[in-house]
């Protein structure tokens, strides 16, 4: 389980189930007992059912419908910097991988 997509994608495990959520709450809200059983099920019956390797599967649980000014930061108490546009990670990716490739 994640809740970090670009991390995971570049990993690329077997098999992953993504929630758009802070960092380290992927199976919930503190003290949300019902919520955190029915993202583990969920997780649980999505890993049951993916066929190919490498498939991420989001599901479909918004951590606050009014309020999603954590993806900014991350909702680590402004210890990380803000995230960078998509684009910027995909192209720092990109750059990683190829200084990885010219040293092999």
């Amino acid at each position: 389980m994640t809740s970090a997509l670009d991390i995971t994608q570049a990993v690329n495990p077997p098999r992953a189930v993504f929630l758009n959520f802070p960092l380290g709450h992927q199976t919930g809200k503190p003290h949300d007992a019902k919520l955190q059983g029915q993202i583990v099920r969920d997780a649980m019956r999505a890993f049951e059912t993916i066929g190919q390797s490498g498939t991420i599967v989001e599901l479909a649980y918004v951590w606050d419908l009014n309020d999603r000014r954590w993806e900014e930061t991350d909702y680590t108490g402004n210890f990380l910097p803000a995230r960078p546009p998509k684009e910027a990670a995909d192209r720092a990716e990109a750059e990683r991988r190829a200084r990885f490739e010219s040293t092999r």
